[in-house]
């Protein structure tokens, strides 16, 4: 199975300061983590894209409150808790991803007949506005209403 993550709303390549850099960020981008291996990043974007996407191959299977549930390279979390991070970060000069924030794009949020008609048809959509209110990128859970699911093809 597939899940294909479209980010709309991009924030811009900079945003304000923060503790950690307090010239605050230039030259950003998101990507998809990938499971316990926050330096392995899958299709970086720059955050003044017009859009991003990222499809990612995984697996689903029956969970045992006869829901669904999702495993693959790019899916964290345990049974029943499981997300995609998206982790938003700095280009160094050097070439090097510096990563400043992450949001999570929580599966258990999935409504369960949109999550079972993607089982059927091989494909789960997640379309996502990756600003913030106040224009940053997004970060923390992502819930509900920030995140519109569907089932595929």
């Amino acid at each position: 199975m597939r899940i294909r993550i479209e980010g709309r709303d991009l924030p811009g390549a900079s945003c304000g300061p923060s503790p950690q850099r307090p010239q605050g960020h230039a030259n950003i981008h998101v990507g998809v983590q990938r499971r316990n291996k926050p330096g392995e990043l899958l299709g970086l974007v720059r955050g003044d894209a017009p859009r991003a996407a990222w499809d990612l191959d995984c697996v689903v299977k029956e969970s045992g409150d006869g829901g669904v549930e999702f495993t693959g390279p790019y899916i964290q979390g345990g049974p029943g808790r499981r997300f995609i991070y998206l982790s938003w970060g700095v280009i160094e000069d050097d070439g090097t991803f510096t990563m400043f924030r992450r949001a999570k794009l929580m599966l258990d949020a999935v409504p369960s007949d949109v999550a079972r008609r993607a089982a059927t048809s091989g494909e789960l959509v997640g379309v996502v506005g990756l600003s913030d209110d106040k224009g940053n990128p997004r970060c923390a859970a992502v819930g509900p209403s920030a995140i519109e699911w569907s089932a595929g093809r």
